[in-house]
């Protein structure tokens, strides 16, 4: 079994036990992205769309690394903590995409790792 673990310091390290992504079979496994500048180690908080901005770089950084694209992003999960959020983080999201978007599916969740207010993780097709 051939499985490659992705890591890059375009993107926040693991906070915790866990890969920024794995890669099996041609396809991408990112790990759950959260607002944190990787050049700081710095949360961006407030603003939840600065926050959808640094989300979807790093999510976007990973996928680089893996040797793919944003446009061949099969499902993505998002998760905010305010569903009010959700038509901002909607048109932050979408900018990240030249193609039809990815699957995707949103749940609000009671809380998210270091106050956070929103985290994307992704399926991707190498």
């Amino acid at each position: 079994m051939n499985i490659q673990t992705i890591s890059t310091d375009k993107a926040p390290a693991a906070i915790g036990p866990f890969s920024q992504a794995k890669v099996h079979n041609g396809v991408i496994y990112v790990s759950g992205q959260l607002p944190i500048d990787p050049t700081t180690g710095e949360m961006e908080l407030g603003d939840i769309k600065k926050q959808a901005q640094m989300v979807m770089t790093n999510v976007a950084a990973i996928v680089e690394a893996a040797g793919s694209s944003m446009d061949n992003i099969l499902k993505a999960t998002v998760l905010l903590t305010d569903m009010a959020d959700f038509a901002q983080v909607n048109e932050v999201y979408a900018s990240f995409f030249t193609g039809a978007p990815p699957a995707r599916i949103c749940y609000q969740v009671s809380a998210l790792p270091k106050g956070a207010s929103v985290e994307v993780d992704a399926i991707c097709a190498v």
